[in-house]
């Protein structure tokens, strides 16, 4: 089994069979696992897209737990792709190289997975467009977002969002709301400061300066540390779309 060469403890790209035994990289494995459990006990039986999948251990998690389920995996990551399909891929768990922005599969599918990927994305509106137009009548939706701030810390992050702001997304749909699982993963500032975790060595360089930039950033973090502490919060919502295909 080969490696990868990105680092396997960045804030974006997990590889549990590389990952350091620090307890914020286990934690954070952990809270994606929970989320793909959450996924499998919504989904219905048939053909699923799990969206900006990685290094894919997710996409197998889903296959392993639903022996009704046949996934696809994809990813902009031809390196997590090529991973992927060494390490979890058979018949019922594959893996393809496309840009989640654009990925059109060969016909409509049950399920449609996209864990911790629209923060991302430069137009989260359209990215829920596109794909919710491959997903069949009576398909489920399954998506995730941290609902704390995050773009100040993560350079990665475009958008901040709350549990509104999520469910905007879906608003033109005829969507009804089948469940949802929020989380709350605390972190030490010292950590952050300090970058003493591996998963915090990716944090924003010099945060004060991007702050005196971005003083409506500031504002977010002060009201969300005075809300939350120091904490981050995300929901996995899954939806049930009656009204799924087509523009």
């Amino acid at each position: 089994m080969s490696s990868v060469s990105f680092d396997p403890d960045t804030l974006e790209r997990l590889v549990p069979d590389e990952l350091t035994a620090d307890r914020l990289a286990r934690e954070t494995l952990e809270l994606h696992l929970e989320r793909y459990r959450f996924a499998a006990q919504h989904l219905p039986a048939g053909e699923v897209l799990d969206i900006a999948c990685g290094v894919g251990y997710g996409s197998r998690l889903l296959a392993d737990l639903r022996d009704d389920l046949k996934v696809l995996g994809v990813d902009v990551s031809a390196e997590a792709v090529r991973y992927a399909s060494e390490r979890y891929g058979d018949d019922r768990a594959r893996f393809v190289e496309a840009d989640a922005m654009a990925f059109a599969p060969p016909g409509p599918v049950d399920g449609i997975v996209s864990l911790e990927t629209i923060e991302h994305l430069p137009d989260p509106q359209g990215f829920v467009d596109n794909v919710l137009r491959h997903l069949k009548p009576g398909g489920v939706f399954v998506a995730s977002v941290p609902t704390t701030p995050s773009v100040d810390a993560n350079p990665h992050h475009l958008h901040d969002f709350t549990r509104a702001k999520l469910d905007a997304l879906v608003s033109g749909r005829a969507a009804v709301e089948l469940a949802a699982l929020p989380q709350v993963q605390p972190f030490g500032l010292k950590s952050v400061l300090t970058r003493e975790d591996s998963r915090t060595k990716n944090v924003r360089e010099n945060l004060p300066a991007y702050y005196l930039r971005h003083p409506g950033s500031l504002a977010k973090r002060i009201v969300s540390t005075l809300r939350h502490g120091f904490a981050n919060h995300y929901i996995t919502v899954a939806w049930r779309l009656d009204g799924a295909g087509g523009a």
